[in-house]
């Protein structure tokens, strides 16, 4: 992973970043904001002031109750999957691990411009039809291209 100038960050400051991750705490996000980036965001956010959280267990029950408290679903074909969220935990951890001391503006400028700030990321990692079959968004599904780097 890579680190590009922070002018690049999608957040302008750290507020900005917990912001993001108080409302998907509080489920007041609104469902617009809750972009890719913001999803890292949130990630980070919870892995650097939350150590008290076990986020690979926790934030499947805090995105699925984001999801329903603004009238999204968590369905085989909708809302949570937990493949995708268990991989996206592993990237922005590595990238915390990299990076321990840089900002979270930074950190998400970061990953932004590597390639798994691209939304389809996880391809180079799973098939299609592994990621988005029923058991990749139910359970963790390991992937079936080649390993995750962290």
């Amino acid at each position: 992973m890579t680190s590009p100038p922070a002018a690049l960050s999608p957040f302008a400051s750290d507020d900005a970043i917990a912001a993001i991750g108080r409302g998907l705490l509080d489920r007041t996000l609104p469902k617009e904001a809750w972009t890719h980036a913001a999803h890292f965001a949130a990630t980070f956010w919870l892995l650097r002031t939350r150590p008290d959280m076990d986020l690979p267990r926790e934030m499947p029950g805090l995105i699925r109750a984001y999801n329903l408290a603004l009238g999204g679903t968590n369905t085989d074909s909708s809302g949570y999957h937990e493949t995708i969220t268990q991989a996206s935990i592993r990237a922005a951890r590595a990238m915390l691990a990299e990076h321990p001391s840089r900002p979270l503006p930074a950190i998400c400028a970061a990953l932004m411009a590597s390639p798994f700030g691209r939304s389809d990321w996880l391809l180079t990692y799973w098939t299609r039809p592994v990621l988005f079959s029923v058991a990749a968004r139910r359970e963790w599904c390991a992937p079936d291209i080649r390993d995750l780097p962290f």
